[in-house]
């Protein structure tokens, strides 16, 4: 299923009716819903882009019904009151989302047991083998519903890249990498997908204020652009910088390039918290700043106006972080934690 097309309504609706008996008919019903990618915004009111395959699967599915005893209508729709088009497109984000995050979970269980695989391992290793190709499965069926870029494909990908290559290669104790020089980037081209959400909005904001003041933003199409030499792609697939490990993409680019600030530092832990889901941090603000972002996402469908108020959303947060009177076991702040900051 691709986008819709501009000469049709970006939606089609089926709105249905199912009859008591047989119950099978609704158990059929829900799972070919659940399967096409359809999301609810009323009772018996499914939706999907308008396309050729929703057609297809929606007029199949109205047959059954109606040969079940049931009702079923099709229409063609855009919003434009009550509901909007950027609404509907949030609903897809978040059901996919906790698609992507239901598999990253599951996918940490299998890496859990596994730990560093030794010989004497191989039933855990035969097992995860198994269950890497299921999951690899899963994630193929996601990412053809993930028609509006949902948060939490790349931190599902890049687990299941360390999954695979833990059973393709044993690990080994190696020694720690060598410090390397922090990259400095002026005027820098950084491009992401379009969509944006937690993540990229906060690496937005992350790179505008303290790794390349002077860097330009662009936001693309997924998976049909083709990078230019130079470019600085992030939070995307193949790009130089993304999640690594259970580290969301935020995390990655403080790493990579300096940015040593403990209020930076909540920050990202909060967005991990957010984007990865594993509650590795259980920060207290997480649920707050989640719905601040989902609203963005809700009210905003421009990607440069959610980085716009997203920005605005960091920068207050930032000052409220760096002003919190610190933990007596805290550490004072480093003469370079204080120059980052000033940067």
């Amino acid at each position: 299923m691709g986008r819709p097309t501009q000469s049709r309504p970006r939606w089609l609706l089926i709105i249905h009716e199912l009859p008591p008996s047989p119950a099978y008919l609704r158990v059929k019903t829900a799972r070919q819903l659940q399967k096409m990618g359809a999301v609810a915004i009323k009772d018996s009111v499914y939706v999907l882009p308008n396309t050729e395959a929703a057609h297809q699967g929606f007029t199949w599915l109205a047959k059954e019904i109606s040969t079940g005893g049931g009702d079923a209508t099709l229409c063609e729709a855009n919003f434009v009151c009550g509901s909007t088009n950027s609404a509907i497109e949030a609903l897809f984000q978040i059901a996919r989302g906790q698609d992507y995050q239901d598999l990253a979970e599951q996918v940490r269980s299998a890496l859990r047991p596994l730990g560093k695989v030794r010989r004497q391992d191989e039933g855990k290793r035969a097992t995860s083998e198994l269950a890497l190709g299921r999951f690899q499965r899963r994630m193929g069926e996601i990412t053809a519903l993930d028609f509006f870029g949902a948060p939490g494909r790349a931190a599902a990908g890049s687990l299941l890249a360390t999954l695979q290559a833990r059973l393709c290669q044993p690990a080994v104790e190696t020694p720690a990498p060598k410090l390397t020089a922090v990259p400095r980037v002026k005027g820098g081209v950084w491009v992401t997908r379009k969509g944006v959400h937690v993540d990229r909005i906060a690496c937005a904001w992350l790179i505008k204020r303290f790794i390349d003041p002077r860097g330009k933003l662009m936001f693309v199409p997924a998976d049909s652009y083709p990078a230019a030499d130079g470019e600085l792609r992030y939070d995307m697939l193949d790009a130089e910088h993304t999640h690594d490990g259970d580290r969301c993409t935020f995390e990655v680019l403080m790493q990579r390039f300096g940015v040593v600030d403990r209020s930076v530092t909540a920050i990202g832990e909060l967005v991990h918290e957010i984007d990865v889901r594993d509650g590795k941090f259980r920060r207290a603000e997480t649920a707050g700043l989640e719905l601040l972002i989902r609203g963005i996402a809700l009210t905003q469908s421009e990607d440069e106006a959610r980085v716009a108020l997203g920005t605005g959303l960091f920068d207050a947060l930032y000052e409220t972080l760096r002003t919190q009177q610190p933990s007596p076991h805290s550490p004072k702040r480093t003469e370079e934690e204080q120059k980052v900051t000033k940067r």
